[in-house]
This record gives structure tokens, C-alpha cells and sequence, in this order.
């Protein structure tokens, strides 16, 4: 038995790619804990109509989960607490770019870097002076806040994580971790103390997740947030990646279509047992 979670954010109501995620995350739960998990750190899209539209979604489907629900947005001082620690390591460093400064670096160079399928961060300001970035800091300059992803893996042994579902191409088993995968992951930003990768390694620490399920889109991200539970002495859980549900042309669900929200499929007259059913479910 597991303790699995299901954390999405609510700016959007909930579609069949979330469903086939949630229904998954509680079926490897084997009879152990299911949890529902808030990721509203960002308090101008997360709206209290799409949380209840989301415990809503949920229940209909059939899921029950532990109750309180924890909010990503209770949790701000122990996140601050986490990146102070980071910062304590020197491992952290101030960004200035802009997306568009980002973009043309990126296309100024012979071969740009990038992710399983985004380009990642090009490190312009990772060599910035101490002195030139206190002196942008005063100036006001609007910046967030990276992790030296080179140095923080100098610091560790070479790590590993437990797929037991399967990668984009086709990892299974102990997985080696590629630390520089995701580039120079955000820490925190300007309007929040911390970024997703950050909050969600504390949160499955914090709840005790000790197998997290989830799409093989996020595969890429693991990599990095192992990094992070290694560097902050949390326990790593196992991960099982799984297939995505795709729409007739062959792309992945997201909350832009909303002809297929779970709320709209309710509002047609399909039951939550039919879907259950069509995503492979029964019973």
C-alpha cells in the first residue's frame, strides 16, 4: 500500500486527461492513503470556484480522499524556510531576463539547449558578479530566483530515482538522474517564495507521498526534483509515469479544451461511471 497524490491547479475545471491522472494516483494507492493536494500558489488564477469544481469533479467520479485538503498556499513559510536553506549553500542566484532576452539567446545560438520538449534556460546571468547583481537588486530590478544546477550536483554523489511505470523512452527500474535535464530550474519569483518544482518535493516530504503517479509529459521533471530532496535530506518517493490521454489529434488534453471538462460531460448526461468505464476503470 502507498500514500499517492492528485494535485492539480485550479484555474480551469477539470478535464479527461486530469481524471485518467486522478484515477490512476488512487488505483496505486493498492488500498493505502489517496490525497488531494491544492497547487494554488499563484492567488490571481487560483479561484475558489474552480477548488470546488474540483472536489466536485472528483466525487463524481467515484474518488474519496483524506480530508483536510492541503493548499500549497499554507504553506509559504516552510517553503521560505527551504529556499533560505538553499541560498544559506550558495546554490541559488538572482535572474534578471526577461522571456524575451531568453528567447533571443536561445536563437543565437549554434545549438540551443532545451528539455524533453521547451527550451531551457541558456544561464546568461549565472555569471554575473556578486557586485552587479546587488547593484541590479537596489536598482529594482525585477528578477526570480534559479538554481545552480551544475554546482548543486558537484555537491552530491550521483543520484537515482525507482520508475516503476515506464519513461518517454521506455526507462524502467533505477533510473540515473541528469541533473542539468531542465537547465536552471526557478526557485521562487518576485510574487510567490517559491516555483512548482520546490513546493511539490516539500509537499510529497511533508505528506508522507511515497509513490507519486503522474503523466509521462513530467518524466523530465523528476530528474530535477530529486536533485532538490537530495540537496534538502528528504526522502525521495517512488515514481510511476504513465501514458497520457490524447484528443483525435494526437495531443495531449488541457484545460483549452473545454468541451471535454468533466463538467461538461455532466451537464450532457454522462455518468461518472461511464467514464470511469471509457478511461479503463470499471468497477
Amino acid at each position: 500500500m502507498h500514500t499517492t497524490r492528485f494535485a492539480p491547479s485550479p484555474n480551469g475545471r477539470l478535464h479527461l486527461g486530469h481524471a485518467f491522472a486522478a484515477l490512476t494516483a488512487a488505483r496505486a494507492a493498492d488500498g493505502g492513503r489517496f490525497l488531494l493536494r491544492i497547487e494554488d500558489l499563484d492567488p490571481s488564477r487560483a479561484r475558489p470556484e474552480f477548488i470546488a469544481g474540483i472536489e466536485e469533479d472528483l466525487a463524481w467520479l467515484g474518488l474519496g480522499w483524506e480530508k483536510p485538503v492541503l493548499r500549497q498556499s499554507t504553506r509559504f513559510e516552510a517553503y521560505g524556510s527551504a529556499v533560505a536553506a538553499l541560498a544559506a549553500e550558495r546554490l541559488l542566484y538572482p535572474c534578471f531576463c526577461t522571456r524575451k532576452d531568453i528567447a533571443a539567446e536561445i536563437a543565437g545560438a549554434s545549438v540551443a539547449p532545451r528539455a524533453e520538449d521547451a527550451a531551457i534556460y541558456p544561464g546568461i546571468c549565472r555569471g554575473l558578479s556578486v557586485a552587479e547583481r546587488d547593484r541590479r537588486i537596489a536598482l529594482g530590478h525585477s528578477h526570480v530566483t534559479r538554481l545552480d544546477c551544475a554546482k548543486a550536483a558537484a555537491r552530491l554523489a550521483a543520484l537515482s530515482f525507482t520508475e516503476l511505470g515506464e519513461g518517454p523512452k521506455g526507462e524502467r527500474g533505477a533510473v540515473a538522474v541528469d541533473p542539468a535535464l531542465l537547465g536552471d530550474i526557478v526557485i521562487a519569483r518576485k510574487d510567490t517564495p517559491v516555483a512548482y518544482h520546490l513546493a511539490v518535493v516539500l509537499d510529497d516530504a511533508f505528506q508522507g507521498v511515497t509513490l507519486v503517479t503522474r503523466g509521462k509529459d513530467l518524466f523530465p521533471a523528476t530528474h530535477v526534483q530529486r536533485l532538490l530532496q537530495a540537496l534538502l535530506a528528504l526522502p525521495a518517493p517512488l515514481y510511476a509515469h504513465h501514458s497520457l490521454i490524447l484528443d483525435a489529434e494526437g495531443r495531449k488534453y488541457s484545460k483549452r479544451d473545454r468541451a471535454v471538462t468533466l463538467q461538461s460531460l455532466r451537464n450532457r448526461g454522462v455518468g461518472g461511471g461511464e467514464i470511469r468505464r471509457r478511461l479503463g476503470f470499471a468497477g
